[in-house]
């Protein structure tokens, strides 16, 4: 795919040019009839239902589709049969994301309201989670490891995996990490058996975790009876650098996120022509490994940029779900940085780090979601419930909640505080 070469003059264009570098990326197909039809028919048939598409459409090589459930000595086996060099790297990022993942739950904290009351706000876990794993182009246990470690680090009582993958080393880290139960299924079919619940698979409060077009419109569709982390679409870098950026490193780090496939995006924003076209020198024929631009189904551009702050604001605008800054004239604006995924500031700190062992969760908004969506951790696990402990306070306050409840119209409303309002129920 070609390179789209985009110059950026001041803050004032950064938006048309983040809109620009978007609509390389088409978007995806209507798959929403098909979707709603999968869905209807696990809520109507359950197990059946859900067998029958598991045959169509997952894939397991020779594996049965029965049982739905991934007996356990399966994924001990699996965990006994790791190379000993993986299963360590594997506990490494199991713990990593765990501390990370650990700093975002909060304990319980009251306020108190000048009139007397107390309010605890409290943080509450939901009861059961479901981590769905994809199982297309390859095994991805990274994705695996960071959902069921996030739900565990939020106090989840049961987390279970959805994956159409066989791979035993995604259920080496399924087991790793905690999940309480591994099912065989995946697709549009799979997310509504965990919204929905059927015979086997109990329903879940929470879906979390990419997946094709179909995976992503079932999270969609059925939002209003699940909770999900939100749509996500294909996979996105930018690297904002200086001209003292090393190019054979910024390179990489772009083709790596291009081997994500179909779709992704990748971006170079600079105030170094030169580093521009250094880049794109090694990037274009394939770079570590890296297969030619043209031949990876990703999308290019480039941005010159007069200087950081346009840059920044080309970055902002654009919310990419990884963010690269480097460079000793970019990395100081890391604390500026309004919408990103995530990210990474210097040379040393490349996105593949975040993907597995940096302890940054690799679930994150993509397709400019960043904007307003954050990443996935504990906290996607964790609801905030008011606790309200009024005491003495009711006289103080049933003037004012008198007067807006009859603004509104809700006579019983003013009638129910005006009984307190004497310090008595009569």
């Amino acid at each position: 795919m070609p390179v789209e070469r985009l110059r950026v003059g001041s803050v004032d264009e950064a938006a048309d040019a983040a809109a620009r570098i978007r609509a390389l990326v088409p978007g995806g197909g209507h798959v929403a009839e098909g979707v709603a039809a999968l869905i209807a028919d696990v809520r109507a048939r359950g197990d059946a239902a859900l067998l029958e598409h598991a045959g169509r459409f997952d894939r397991f090589g020779d594996a049965p589709l029965e049982p739905l459930v991934v007996p356990d000595a399966e994924l001990d086996a699996a965990v006994a049969g790791l190379d000993p060099e993986l299963r360590a790297a594997l506990e490494l990022a199991i713990e990593n994301v765990g501390l990370v993942a650990a700093a975002t739950v909060h304990e319980d904290r009251d306020v108190v309201l000048p009139q007397g009351q107390r309010v605890r706000v409290r943080e509450v876990p939901v009861r059961r989670a479901a981590v769905y794993v994809p199982g297309g182009r390859a095994p991805y246990p990274s994705t695996a490891i960071m959902g069921v470690v996030a739900a565990r680090a939020a106090g989840v009582d049961e987390v279970v995996v959805a994956t159409p993958s066989d791979d035993p080393v995604l259920r080496a880290a399924c087991r790793l990490a905690g999940a309480d139960r591994v099912y065989r299924f995946g697709g549009a079919h799979g997310v509504a058996a965990l919204a929905l619940g059927t015979e086997t698979v109990a329903r879940v409060d929470v879906v979390v975790g990419p997946g094709n077009l179909w995976v992503q419109e079932a999270k969609a569709q059925l939002a209003a009876e699940v909770g999900i982390d939100g749509f996500a679409g294909p996979s996105d870098l930018l690297v904002l650098a200086d001209g003292s950026a090393d190019p054979h490193l910024v390179a990489l780090d772009l083709a790596a996120q291009a081997e994500h496939g179909d779709g992704s995006l990748v971006v170079l924003v600079t105030d170094a022509p030169a580093l521009q076209d250094a880049v794109w020198a090694l990037l274009e024929p394939g770079v570590g490994g890296s297969a030619p631009t043209e031949q990876t189904g990703a999308a290019y551009a480039c941005v010159i940029v007069p200087d950081p702050v346009v840059g920044l604001a080309v970055a902002d605008a654009f919310a990419a779900e990884h963010l690269e800054l480097v460079g000793p004239t970019v990395e100081p604006l890391a604390g500026d940085v309004r919408s990103a995924g995530c990210v990474f500031v210097g040379a040393a700190g490349a996105t593949a780090f975040g993907d597995y062992v940096a302890g940054s969760n690799h679930t994150l908004p993509t397709d400019g979601a960043a904007r307003y969506a954050s990443t996935l951790s504990a906290r996607t696990f964790r609801r905030t419930m008011n606790e309200v402990h009024l005491g003495d306070a009711g006289p103080a306050l049933a003037g004012a909640g008198i007067r807006i409840a009859d603004a509104e119209g809700f006579v019983v409303h003013a009638a129910s505080m005006r009984a307190r309002q004497n310090g008595s129920s009569r």
